[in-house]
């Protein structure tokens, strides 16, 4: 229990309170909550099963049961199988950008270079200069959530205004603005559209895929939930989506249509899905040290491109658009 309380006390701390006031308000008028009744049910969640306070509301907890709120994956149980799955010592390979492109070159096509090679040979910067998008992705290799990115085109850099630039900007690598393919670029145009697939490593080191889901950016350069986006559940066995694109944000609707582009999103069908799936297995294989891994793909007119694993991969974005929890998929590897 004291355990439970720690967790507890970094949720409160944590706790996005603007966003925690619009939902209480949102919960307390479709379900003539009190406040009272409505905390305490929070708090008692929250020891119970282990899940931040905002996830009781992300989860629907006040429309479910206990058995049913029992099968939720909160933080606190991520952050344990996440650990135990990817431990400290070896998840470095997925946290660092330049690393992790490293270490999984032969997976990768999108060009890439770190300012530590411009400085020390600047034609380096060429090959990054000249792909055939135009533009530059400049990034930092620890960075999150697209926070610092600055894309731009190459026709305005040599390779020495570029090293220039990544100085001034606080970023240590530029990659190839990796253009997505036609159909994916049809539904939503504002940022990458990437493809999220979950690989598990079973006790025989067999590659398991926990899920599939087709993040989807809503008018924003980047498409990850937290930034205000949607995401969809693929069948992993057909790459067709399957379910609405839903939002982290439980005052928004599903949507079955893109809200901007009016483009269909439920049945859509990935294109490459056998590419795809093929490519994460063998990349998921390749290093057995870190056994589950969210992937995040593009798909290009020319097949799937890797372009991160995340060791501490979205409980939300794995949960939310198939509108269940899922832990029991992984207590079976415990």
């Amino acid at each position: 229990m004291i355990k439970r309380v720690l967790y507890l006390s970094y949720y409160i701390r944590k706790l996005n309170r603007k966003m925690f006031k619009s939902f209480s308000a949102h919960v307390k008028k479709e379900n003539s909550i009190s406040s009272l009744s409505l905390y305490s049910d929070i708090l008692r969640s929250s020891l119970k099963y282990n899940i931040s306070i905002l996830e009781y509301f992300q989860f629907h907890f006040i429309n479910l049961n206990d058995k049913e709120r029992n099968t939720f994956a909160g933080t606190g149980f991520m952050y344990e199988y996440q650990l135990l799955m990817n431990p400290k010592s070896t998840r470095f390979v997925l946290e660092n950008k330049l690393i992790f492109l490293e270490k999984y070159g032969k997976f990768i096509k999108h060009k890439f270079c770190s300012l530590s090679n411009i400085e020390k040979n600047p034609d380096a910067a060429n090959e990054v200069l000249k792909n055939k998008s135009g533009k530059i992705v400049l990034k930092s290799s620890d960075g999150q959530c697209g926070i610092g990115i600055e894309v731009r085109n190459t026709n305005e850099f040599t390779p020495e205004k570029l090293r220039q630039r990544l100085i001034e900007t606080g970023n240590n690598m530029v990659e190839e603005f990796v253009v997505q393919h036609d159909d994916i670029m049809k539904i939503s145009p504002s940022g990458l559209n990437t493809i999220r697939i979950i690989t598990q490593l079973n006790s025989k080191d067999e590659v398991e895929i926990l899920g599939a889901r087709f993040r989807i950016s809503v008018n924003s350069s980047v498409d990850n939930l937290a930034a205000g986006n949607i995401a969809a559940p693929i069948d992993e066995n057909t790459g067709v989506v399957n379910g609405p694109g839903v939002y982290s944000d439980i005052t928004k609707p599903d949507e079955i249509v893109h809200p901007i582009t009016k483009e269909k999103i439920l049945g859509f069908k990935i294109p490459f899905w056998s590419e795809t799936l093929n490519l994460v297995k063998e990349a998921a294989l390749s290093n057995k040290t870190n056994r589950s891994i969210g992937w995040d793909l593009a798909i290009t007119n020319d097949g799937p491109d890797i372009i991160e694993g995340n060791h501490d991969w979205c409980k939300l974005l794995w949960q939310l658009p198939v509108k269940k929890g899922l832990k029991h998929d992984l207590e079976k590897y415990l």
